[in-house]
């Protein structure tokens, strides 16, 4: 079997979610991966899950970076690969332009922030998109939690 170069899109997750945050990645280009396996942990403003690579392979580009928005359907990942199950996806020569042009659908806020901070936040009459001095962003990979809202809440009654 022959290596052919696949480009894989930022997934779908429903009618209702067009965009997804890159919270951590786990592989890089050059890194070889295993179908499967863990590359990237993505938040929709619903829930938070794991990206798996879709075959085996070498990672060739994976042009997002943590704090990252994307479009669903955008390019998120370049793969050499053998797995013919995904030639569909086989990208022609010469498309680093696509590369350039996935960029994030938009800049990602100075925070990051977790469904649930952001449900709390807006319990309270926030936006979180407004705040960015005075809350400390504790959870998993820097992002405001809960308890984050939650503390600084309180200081803001003190």
């Amino acid at each position: 079997m022959a290596n052919f170069i696949i480009d894989v899109p930022v997934p779908s997750m429903g009618a209702t979610v067009s965009e997804l945050t890159v919270i951590s990645l786990k592989a890089k280009p050059g890194d070889r991966v295993a179908k499967g396996q863990k590359i990237a942990e993505l938040e929709s403003d619903k829930s938070i899950f794991d990206y798996e690579a879709p075959a085996e392979g070498t990672v060739l580009a994976l042009p997002v970076k943590a704090g990252d928005v994307l479009q669903s359907g955008a390019l998120f990942l370049r793969l050499e690969t053998v797995d013919e199950s995904l030639r569909h996806l086989e990208t022609k020569a010469g498309s680093d332009a696509l590369i350039a042009a996935a960029a994030p659908a938009k800049p990602a806020a100075a925070l990051i922030w977790t469904p649930r901070a952001t449900k709390l936040a807006q319990e309270a009459g926030l936006d979180p998109a407004t705040i960015t001095t005075g809350i400390e962003a504790t959870g998993p990979g820097g992002r405001v939690s809960g308890d984050d809202v939650t503390r600084y809440l309180a200081s803001r009654k003190s």
